[in-house]
């Protein structure tokens, strides 16, 4: 499910110009600030299953309260089941973020004003993905 030397580039019809950080909506942390909180600071340190369980781990009520053996069993379970992948993130669809993973699949938070996504657009030992388009309009319709 990884990713491996690849960029997820934002979406066609990203809202922003520049990358923005989200903030929490009605006083909770949304999927995007949580993802945000996991990737900004810790570059090439998380794996994309690593931000996806955490992610989703973070929402579930005492998550802090449990045990490695049952966080250990509540990721085998999690992953049991297909699962969108960070393609589908808000980071890259709505906030302005690329995602970059290196050769060991780990990844980091690019800017889309960042020198580092300009320069993963056109690297040859870099895949480009687009983020999934949040509407349905025709393809390059927006941007």
């Amino acid at each position: 499910m990884d990713y491996f030397s690849t960029l997820i580039a934002v979406s066609d019809d990203c809202p922003v110009e520049r990358s923005v950080v989200p903030a929490p909506h009605n006083g909770r942390k949304t999927v995007a600030v949580l993802q945000h909180e996991l990737l900004a600071g810790r570059p090439y340190e998380l794996t994309q299953e690593d931000v996806l369980f955490r992610s989703w781990l973070m929402r579930q009520p005492g998550c802090e309260d449990r045990t490695d053996d049952e966080v250990a069993a509540l990721r085998d379970t999690f992953f049991a089941k297909s699962q969108a992948c960070l393609r589908a993130s808000p980071l890259p669809k709505k906030y302005g973020f690329g995602l970059l993973f290196d050769a060991e699949g780990r990844v980091a938070l690019c800017p889309m004003e960042s020198e580092d996504y300009r320069a993963g657009l056109h690297r040859e030992d870099v895949k480009v993905l687009k983020a999934m388009r949040s509407s349905r309009g025709r393809p390059g319709a927006s941007r």
